[in-house]
């Protein structure tokens, strides 16, 4: 077994999440501790700025506008993240046999071959003193594979743990939404529309504040049935999986026009309508759903899941002994081992790719 810290700043753009298992790449030997290194509001500005600079771009190691110092502020906000929670936890660097870095998505067009996560993984390596995996996506996405969802291989092997009955179906919630579907050998997988992105850049834009806390804003809300069903509309949804999103292309749908209250009601119901669709290209109804990510802290959100999905179970991974928030950090942490031994990372039915492929690229220190 080797002890791997995971890193994920995911779309939602809150922060970064860390992670320590225990894996030899295919079995979870322990999970270890998790933390969490909140993004300033400058900070999030600034992220922001590089995603809109970063839309026009055709060669993925340019660093148009503000995406170069974004990418600077993205290696910081890592190596002063991992600094803070070995210091916490009693660590050496010596324990440490790897690092997976995800970096932060930018920008996600598959279509063209290409995709770009900002965040110098070879000066994170220097300044850790830990090898480090990046670049994660890049060699599915050259192969001809949607490059996202990254994590399934690793829902797989949590979902291994557990003791399921029929096909199950993990749910990611972050600024974009993924599910894996899990039935013995069958693994498939697919971003299924926004997760949090639209609710959370509504409620910035309409209150100042990045989130509808505990879902409240939506729960007192009413939903508006004909502007979902406008929005399931396009051509994304009626797609089958494997398929995948960048974070802005459904930010050309405008709310404004909505209250607070019934603009976040109906931007919860989009996320929760738009999962609930993806049952019906499966191979079998999935009996459980195991929701993780923000998601799974918006009570209005896993309600309407409930209800959707009915009569399947819907619980959060947190009930199950899961480490909620950090699953996607842990993730990159055993697909570090996993790239790490030259195991596959994506398959057919994970993103598209035309065989099952590893990835990721090493920096030593």
């Amino acid at each position: 077994m080797l002890t791997a810290i995971g890193l994920m700043s995911g779309t939602s753009l809150d922060g970064v999440d860390v992670a320590l298992i225990e894996t030899d790449g295919e079995r979870i030997g322990r999970f270890g501790p998790t933390a969490y290194r909140a993004y300033t509001g400058a900070e999030r500005d600034l992220l922001r700025r590089a995603l809109a600079d970063a839309a026009p771009m055709t060669d993925r190691d340019a660093r148009p506008g503000a995406s170069a110092d974004a990418e600077k502020l993205v290696t910081r906000a890592h190596a002063e993240a991992i600094e803070d929670f070995l210091q916490a936890n009693g660590l050496s660097r010596s324990h440490i046999d790897v690092v997976g870095f995800h970096g932060q998505t930018v920008l996600h067009r598959p279509e063209r071959k290409l995709t770009v996560q900002i965040g110098d993984g070879r000066a994170l390596a220097r300044t850790l003193g830990i090898p480090v995996v990046f670049d994660l996506r890049a060699a599915d996405v050259a192969a001809g594979g949607q490059g996202a969802p990254l994590v399934p291989v690793y829902h797989r092997a949590l979902v291994n743990m557990q003791n399921s009955d029929g096909p199950t179906v993990v749910v990611n919630i972050g600024g974009v939404a993924n599910i894996t579907y899990i039935d013995g050998d069958t693994l498939i997988a697919c971003d299924t529309g926004p997760g949090n992105a639209l609710l959370d850049d509504f409620m910035l834009r309409r209150t100042g504040e990045a989130v509808d806390r505990d879902g409240r804003a939506a729960a007192s809300g009413r939903i508006d049935e004909e502007w979902i069903s406008r929005a399931l509309s396009r051509p994304f949804f009626a797609l089958p999986p494997p398929k995948s999103l960048d974070r802005n292309d459904f930010a050309a749908l405008t709310i404004e026009g909505m209250s607070v209250q019934d603009g976040a009601a109906t931007l919860t119901a989009l996320t929760a309508v738009s999962i609930a669709a993806i049952a019906q290209m499966l191979p079998k109804l999935p009996a459980r759903w195991i929701v993780v990510g923000g998601g799974a802290s918006n009570p209005t959100l896993m309600t309407m899941l409930g209800k959707r999905l009915a009569p399947a179970t819907v619980v959060r991974g947190a009930d199950l002994g899961w480490s909620g928030d950090a699953v996607e950090a842990q993730a990159f942490a055993y697909m570090a081992v996993r790239s790490l031994k030259s195991l596959p990372l994506t398959f057919p039915g994970t993103t598209g790719v035309p065989a099952a492929l590893t990835g990721g690229v090493l920096a030593k220190p």
